[in-house]
Order: C-alpha cells, then structure tokens, then sequence
C-alpha cells in the first residue's frame, strides 16, 4: 500500500462524516502492521464533547479487533460537501491517542486538495510525549 492509495481511502471515508455542526468532514485510513486498512470519519454530537475525530475512530475500530501495531495513517478534510482543503493534521488529543499504540516513527500522511502530500512522523507532531513508557 503506497501513500497515495492511503490518501485516497481517506477520502472515501470523509465521504461518511456526519458533520451537521461543523461542518468540516475529516477522513482517515489507518494501515496496521499487518497490510490491513482501517478507515475512519469525524462523528459529531449536539452536545459537541462526545465528537469523535476521524483518526480515532480508525484505531478505536482496529483496536477493537485486537490490532495493537500500525504503520501509518493519512488523514483529508475540508468543508462538507467539497473537495479536500489544506492540510488538516490530527488534532491533539489523536495525537496523544496514537502515541498510546504507535511509535515515534509512526508516520502520518497530510493531504493537500492538488494532490500533494506531506508526511510528518509522530514524534515531529508530538515532540516530548508521554506514553506507556513514561510509566515504565
């Protein structure tokens, strides 16, 4: 699986945001160590705080199945109803989240609306992280 296909798997599942609120739909495609793909949409709620993004919804589904080793994760967003906008990076609280299963080499894939890309890795967008070793 290239970045490229990734990119567009998180496309077609920002396809399935609900996003009546914001207005801003988010997809994500999370690839395990296994070659799987585990795709993800941002859910809001009226009540705003049991929103789920779209990158946790894609780990909370693998880790629910067991899966507890990944590879990357591309992410695309924009308005509703529209072609993907610049960069939309996970927000703060993914971050930490997928630093509770991912690496500091965990890589993350931003998508631009031309088609570009560019890749970050966990430990750039989570510098000084605290994590399960932190407990160690």
């Amino acid at each position: 699986m290239d970045d490229r296909q990734l990119v567009e798997l998180a496309c077609a599942a920002r396809e399935q945001a609900y996003a009546p609120y914001s207005g801003f739909s988010v997809g994500a495609a999370l690839l395990d160590a296994d070659g799987r793909i585990w795709q993800g949409c941002n859910i809001e709620n009226a009540a705003f705080g049991p929103t789920v993004c779209a990158e946790r919804v894609a780990l909370f589904k693998a880790v629910s199945e067991g899966v507890r080793s990944f590879e990357a994760l591309a992410v695309a967003g924009g308005p509703a109803g529209e072609s993907i906008a610049a960069f939309t990076a996970p927000c703060g609280v993914c971050r930490q989240v997928l630093r509770e299963f991912c690496s500091d080499g965990f890589r993350i894939i931003l998508a631009a609306p031309d088609g570009e890309t560019r890749t970050f890795t966990l430990g750039e967008l989570l510098p000084q992280s605290f994590g399960p070793s932190s407990l160690a």
